[in-house]
């Protein structure tokens, strides 16, 4: 296995992004990208993700915000890391509360359930405290989130994830929208089900010790490449318990008690999910 010691070059960068973005187009899912990004290469792999995001956006996408990933300790031991990560949200991923999801391009896709935030001011400037950043969210929200990893059989690390945008796909926006007035993000209990089977269960805590906590993390880590988060964002603050493994003709519902509902059919249609995996 290949670890470089050096920045990844340009013409590296783009290959890993083709190797993603090919399995993807064509629903054959690849290799693992540690075999050139080493494990501590961070910055290699972000790299990664933000060429994949600039093909997005040459293709018509708009960004709408983040997802923070890896916010579990179960998960970060897992995979041997001591840090969350983050991907970024385009506005051809979104879906609604009771939607039917089309699934049959992702392929292998599971369903986590999260806090959502919507901001209201921008977090760029300042020390971007616990006393900032929850006076910059204007609203707070359940929602399902929906990844795929587009490496095989889901042989993921760090750098794997990092790149591939982190293991993103689509996201459900449930009901209904609260204020952290009414609302604390680690208070939240959840519980999922698919069809009448419950799945999932969690709580805020398993959120970084608090989704808030997340957040904070999220706005300082976005400033420091260059892309604070900016007010009217969205970011999905990281699952609240394990994920479920979605098929085809399933209905998933999320509980969470304190905030709110969302649910979603998923459908084995591949309408318009070719375009919303990169």
């Amino acid at each position: 296995m290949r670890q470089p010691t050096t920045p990844l070059d340009t013409a590296t960068v783009a290959s890993l992004a083709d190797r993603l973005r090919a399995a993807s187009r064509t629903g054959i899912a690849c290799a693992p990208v540690r075999d050139t990004i080493a494990a501590d290469d961070a910055a290699g792999a972000y790299a990664v993700q933000q060429r994949l995001a600039e093909l997005r956006l040459a293709g018509g996408a708009t960004i709408v915000g983040r997802k923070i990933g890896l916010t579990s300790p179960a998960v970060q031991k897992q995979l041997g890391v001591d840090q969350p990560d983050f991907g970024i949200l385009f506005d051809d991923m979104g879906f609604d509360d009771g939607d039917a999801v089309p699934i049959g391009a992702l392929l292998q896709p599971k369903v986590e359930a999260e806090v959502a935030f919507v901001l209201g001011a921008d977090l760029a400037d300042g020390p971007l405290d616990a006393a900032q950043v929850r006076g910059a969210v204007a609203a707070v929200l359940p929602a399902l989130e929906i990844v795929d990893s587009r490496i095989a059989n889901w042989d993921i690390t760090f750098v794997d994830t990092v790149a591939d945008n982190g293991s993103s796909a689509l996201y459900v926006l449930g009901q209904p929208r609260r204020t952290l007035d009414e609302i604390e993000p680690v208070d939240v209990e959840m519980t999922m089900f698919a069809g009448d089977t419950q799945v999932s269960s969690g709580n805020g805590a398993a959120c970084l010790g608090d989704p808030l906590t997340a957040l904070a993390w999220l706005a300082r880590t976005a400033r420091d490449f260059g892309q604070p988060l900016r007010a009217g964002q969205l970011v999905l603050s990281g699952a609240l318990g394990p994920m479920y493994p979605i098929r085809p003709g399933e209905h998933v519902r999320a509980e969470l008690r304190g905030l709110g509902t969302v649910s979603a059919s998923f459908t084995a249609s591949t309408a318009g999910t070719a375009s919303r995996a990169h």
